[in-house]
Formats: structure tokens, C-alpha cells, sequence
């Protein structure tokens, strides 16, 4: 049998009586608000970019796609449904992405401005100039794009993720 009561010691346990909502609240509320700050200590957003999803995300089913010519050789194999984004981020002079990854490949171009690479598997700047591409194989390894230069960046990425998956993944600086 379940007794209820509205005041006084729980029912079953002498000496023990309910919270006091009073003293709770301001206990939740700080608790609450210490962890957003927390987080805000944790988190990388980028500084000074925008951020346009042109195109997804879109359905693909699995592919494999061959082609050969006398100059490159391309194969694409992707297994199970994958979500496929096509996205411009403009980082202004001294902008960037923030520390993130992702949970599956990209390919960047760079279509104007230079962009410079930081890994976190390998802290060494990797420069890419305008009319260049890259790719970030996506996972655990996380970069930043940092525009270092006096020109805006604008880099066009397509990326393919797991269906459902976040596109980006926030992670604090290595």
C-alpha cells in the first residue's frame, strides 16, 4: 500500500522529512546555470563566419562509383543511407571555425582567401589557397579554419554523414 502525505516525515522513515522547495530551487537553478557556464568554458564555436547549408540534407543510398581517366583514378563506395550536405562558410579576416568534427568525410574547396588548417592529431598549420581542395576524412580528429588573411574566406564543402548524424561536433581546443 502506498501512503501519500503533504507534510511532515515520510511516510515509513522517522526522522526524514521532505525537501524544502525553498532551499531546493535556488539549488537546481545553480546547478543548472554552473553547467551552461561549464559548457561555455568547454565549447569552440567559430568567430566571425556564416554559415549557409546550400543544399541537404539529402537522402543517398549506398554507392560505388568507379571512373578512370588518364590522369586520376576516383573510387566512392558509401554502405547503408548516408545524408549528404552541400555548405558555403564565409570566415571573415581573422575568423574561424572553431575547434569541431565531423562524423563522416568532407571535401573543401576553397574558393577565395586562404585558408589555414590546424588538426588536432597534428598541431602544424597546413595552408590552402584559393582555386585548392582538401579533404577531412571526418571521426575523431578535429580542426579549426582560421582565416589568417585580408580577404574573406569562402570555402564550399560537401559532406557525406551517417543518416541522422550531426553535421558538426562541437570539441574544446587540444
Amino acid at each position: 500500500m502506498l501512503t501519500m502525505k503533504k507534510s511532515g516525515p515520510v511516510a515509513g522513515e522517522e526522522g526524514h522529512t521532505k525537501p524544502n522547495r525553498q532551499r531546493l530551487v535556488p539549488v537546481l537553478v545553480a546547478f543548472a546555470v554552473g553547467g551552461f557556464v561549464a559548457g561555455l568554458a568547454w565549447a569552440t564555436p567559430g568567430q566571425g563566419i556564416t554559415t549557409t547549408i546550400l543544399s541537404g540534407p539529402t537522402e543517398l543510398d549506398a554507392i560505388h562509383i568507379k571512373s578512370m581517366s588518364d590522369v586520376n583514378e576516383v573510387d566512392l563506395k558509401t554502405k547503408g543511407l548516408s545524408d549528404v550536405y552541400v555548405v558555403q562558410n564565409v570566415i571573415v579576416p581573422g575568423g574561424n571555425t572553431g575547434w569541431h568534427s565531423h562524423p563522416g568525410p568532407s571535401i573543401i574547396s576553397v574558393v577565395s582567401g586562404t585558408a589555414t588548417e590546424y588538426r588536432s592529431d597534428d598541431l602544424d598549420p597546413v595552408v590552402y589557397d584559393a582555386g585548392t581542395a582538401f579533404v577531412d576524412e571526418g571521426g575523431d580528429d578535429a580542426h579549426i579554419i582560421v582565416n589568417q588573411g585580408s580577404d574573406n574566406l569562402v570555402l564550399i564543402a560537401f559532406q557525406i554523414l551517417p543518416t541522422g548524424a550531426p553535421r558538426r561536433i562541437e570539441v574544446p581546443a587540444p
